[in-house]
């Protein structure tokens, strides 16, 4: 193996543990809702706000990416976003509804830039495989949420961490990414591009596919974020135990990590991708249907559906980014002004969600308003899934 191809292999696996570790931080939250409320007394809005602040953050600092990059390039950018992520999820340890939103904040932080860097990382270093590779780190992406969600309640109750540990724990595991990247800074160099990032923002804005992608992102994401928020407490209503929730959303995510990697492998090597777009969401609408209906009897089926398909639109959303893309540079930009204006869409999801609980008393007005989000994401992904360049 040549020298070249040795670098270009350690730099796959660090990419695949960074992947691990940009959703445990947020997904580990949901099954422990029940405690959380418990012990802090928050209300359901206030604990949707648990998921919708790192969205936020992904908004916010997915469109001020490029920002950092020409400062401290590809490579010190990835390492910030690290650093903010063990720090966040460091912080929501210490006993304070300050620090716990505020850690959540800040490790929403360091994912939107990590989450902004790999596609054009990826466009880069492995041209000639983008496809086979976004559907590998996307699903590492679901395997680190599955596995977070199927532990956090036995890290919890089983091995008495209590809830504010079960967060903490994924923090070893970011250091851990930050240690295997480090090696990297050697090759650092600051990001030099032909536009200014005003000039960048102007063009894409200016553009109607890169206005669909961002919102095909925007809706793929309000969905996925809201479930892993709030599945669990529906099922838990239906008589289901917090272990078994926990569990059924780590089905959820674990089946989507081989749709997250099967689709856009596929889907990459078709002209358009419009097909794509039906096949992974008219299943989605059946499986809502399903969870409207309230039989648990049909949970692991509409789970399943669910998370086939949220794993297909997930790595179909990072695909458009990259195909939609000229190069490695229009790719971070595009990756920043969808992953900025889609996770700003996102972020309402779990809010909405929880105050149309709070206001219809039953969780069926709030499935719904998630059927007629997937309705739409079928507009978006008809527009983006077009055969063009932004």
């Amino acid at each position: 193996m040549t020298v070249e191809k040795r670098n270009k292999l350690l730099l796959l696996i660090v990419i695949i543990i960074i992947s691990l570790n940009l959703r445990p931080a947020i997904t580990s939250v949901g099954p422990l809702i029940g405690e959380i409320r418990l012990d802090t007394g928050l209300s359901n809005t206030l604990l949707g706000l648990l998921t919708t602040l790192p969205v936020l953050a992904f908004g916010l600092f997915s469109v001020l990416t490029p920002l950092f990059t020409r400062k401290l390039g590809t490579e010190g950018t990835m390492s910030v976003a690290l650093l903010l992520l063990t720090g966040g999820i460091l912080m929501r340890v210490i006993p304070l509804h300050t620090t716990l939103f505020l850690g959540t904040l800040i490790l929403g932080a360091g994912i939107a830039l990590g989450n902004v860097l790999l596609p054009g990382i990826i466009k880069k270093q492995f041209p000639k495989k983008v496809g086979v590779l976004t559907g590998t780190y996307s699903a590492m992406f679901g395997l680190g949420a599955a596995i977070a969600s199927g532990i956090s309640v036995p890290l919890s109750q089983g091995a008495d961490f209590g809830w504010r540990w079960a967060l903490g724990v994924w923090a070893i595991a970011s250091f851990i990414a930050l240690l295997v990247w480090l090696p990297q800074m050697k090759k650092n160099f600051p990001v030099i591009t032909r536009k200014s990032f005003r000039e960048s923002l102007r063009h894409l804005g200016q553009s109607k596919l890169a206005w669909m992608v961002a919102v095909f992102v925007g809706l793929q994401s309000l969905t996925y974020y809201t479930l892993i928020t709030w599945l669990p407490e529906i099922l838990i209503e239906r008589n289901m135990s917090p272990a078994e929730a926990g569990w059924m959303l780590a089905l959820m995510q674990g089946v989507g990590v081989l749709s997250t990697f099967a689709i856009p492998a596929w889907a990459s090597g078709r002209k358009r991708q419009r097909l794509p777009v039906f096949v992974i969401v008219i299943p989605e609408l059946i499986a809502l249907i399903g969870l409207m209906i309230g039989s648990l009897s049909l949970a692991w089926l509409c789970v399943t559906l669910i998370g086939f398909c949220l794993g297909g639109s997930f790595g179909l959303a990072l695909l458009f980014i990259v195909l939609r893309s000229r190069d490695s540079n229009s790719a971070n930009e595009l990756s920043g002004m969808s992953q900025s204006v889609g996770y700003s869409i996102a972020a309402t999801g779990p809010v909405i969600f929880g105050g149309l609980f709070d206001l219809a008393g039953n969780w069926l007005v709030p499935l719904v308003f998630l059927f007629l989000i997937a309705l739409l994401k079928i507009l978006s992904g008809w527009v983006a899934g077009n055969d063009e360049f932004v």
